[in-house]
């Protein structure tokens, strides 16, 4: 086959829909297709250029066997609204021009949200008379209401009867979880029309005999209990509970607690002047670290920490990061509810926490602190569990087969 990919996000990129795209893309070439992606030019979270690159109207390059062009965008950082509406537009106008002049594909995959870059993927598939699959990780309008001061009113209303149109368009709806398929079906998006393939870990690159003493030797860590977050720093990510967990814990004598707050993004530097003026030495910023970088992270910490504001919209999400943390063997602090709590209780891979409450963050810590054979048994279950359930292999192979069942249907 011959498949088209439309994604705002991809590699060097390192966020999770980049990491997605690019671990699916590069197994489909592996196994024998051919595949094109058009995306922008790298820039989040910060809407700086990566090195390297420059934003051109387009430029093309090989990653992984995967035939990358890249199309000029308006440059903006992950916040703000208009900024970043715009950002989210030119991606539609200059991904769909592109996608007019390369060779006529099998089958289009476009990726939302952004919203827009499902309308790229639609508008394609109609000019080029190709079949389509829309894939939605997340619920737009409801980002919109819950991440920024926008409230429910016609505008809203609008964005989501657009995002449900665009849901009833094509061949297949993927979706990544099954909180979003019960959304979309009450959006009115048929049962049959939707298909879950979630996010995965690739068992190859996070091995967990991965030897972690050289990272806390780079960061002179020392015999420190290192718990860390790791992802993008947003305003979705409600990490001020680290500082607050952290201001608890140094308050008790010979606290060796060390917390790492891995990447980049719009709440990073108001984080990092805050635990300044708070005086907070045991919470470090490590900025953004490569992706080849992360499994050695992980191998160096003893616990993790995945976190979300409490909000509706993320009783649905599932963190791909779960899986690379439980696979590294490491025990999941989640301050996430819904279907990603499920996933860690029925996995034991960690304790769950009320999201925002720093007393319940310190109590986790310490327990994990004080029973290494409670923590060293939540890492194996949690490798044992996704190693059966969450292998990217076995999900681009599914992921694929719906491609090819959909192609061999016809135009």
């Amino acid at each position: 086959m011959k498949i088209l990919f439309f994604t705002h996000y991809f590699p060097p990129e390192v966020n999770a829909p980049a990491s997605r795209t690019s671990e699916m893309c590069k197994r489909w070439v592996r196994a024998g297709h051919t595949v094109q992606v058009i995306t922008g030019a790298p820039n989040a979270p910060d809407g700086v250029l990566y090195p390297g690159y420059k934003n051109r109207l387009t430029q093309t390059e090989t990653i992984d066997g995967i035939r990358v062009t890249r199309v000029w965008t308006f440059l903006a950082a992950n916040k703000g609204t208009l900024l970043r509406m715009t950002n989210y537009l030119s991606y539609m106008v200059t991904a769909f021009l592109r996608s007019l002049f390369v060779a006529r594909p099998d089958v289009i995959v476009a990726t939302s949200p952004q919203l827009f870059c499902g309308f790229a993927g639609w508008l394609a598939s109609v000019f080029r008379r190709t079949r389509l699959v829309l894939e939605s990780r997340d619920m737009f309008a409801e980002s919109i209401t819950t991440l920024t001061s926008v409230k429910e009113g016609r505008l809203i209303r609008w964005i989501r009867k657009l995002e449900f149109f665009l849901y009833r368009r094509g061949d297949k709806l993927v979706t990544v979880g099954p909180g979003y398929k019960r959304k979309l079906v009450a959006g009115g998006v048929p049962e049959s029309h939707i298909e879950i393939i979630t996010n995965g870990v690739d068992r190859e690159v996070f091995d967990p005999a991965t030897d972690g003493a050289p990272t806390r030797a780079t960061y002179g860590l020392g015999d420190a209990y290192v718990v860390t977050y790791a992802g993008t720093i947003g305003m979705a990510h409600g990490l001020k509970v680290v500082l607050d967990a952290a201001e608890i814990l140094e308050r008790e004598p010979g606290n060796d607690v060390v917390f790492l707050i891995v990447g980049e993004g719009a709440e990073r530097e108001d984080l990092e002047r805050e635990a300044a003026a708070r005086g907070l030495s045991s919470v470090r910023f490590l900025g953004k670290i490569p992706k080849a970088a992360m499994p050695g992270l992980l191998a160096a910490s003893d616990s993790c920490l995945v976190h979300l504001r409490k909000a509706p919209l993320y009783t649905s999400v599932l963190p791909s990061k779960i899986f690379e943390m439980a696979h590294m063997q490491k025990p999941i602090i989640l301050g996430v509810t819904g279907d990603a709590a499920d996933v860690v209780r029925e996995a034991g891979c960690g304790i769950c926490i009320e999201p925002g409450d720093a007393v319940e963050l310190v109590a986790a810590v310490r327990r994990l602190r004080s029973e290494p054979e409670t923590a060293k048994a939540m890492g194996h279950a949690g490798w044992e569990y996704v190693a059966a359930n969450y292998d990217r292999d076995v999900l681009a192979r599914k992921y694929l087969d719906l491609l090819t069942g959909i192609v061999g249907r016809g135009r």
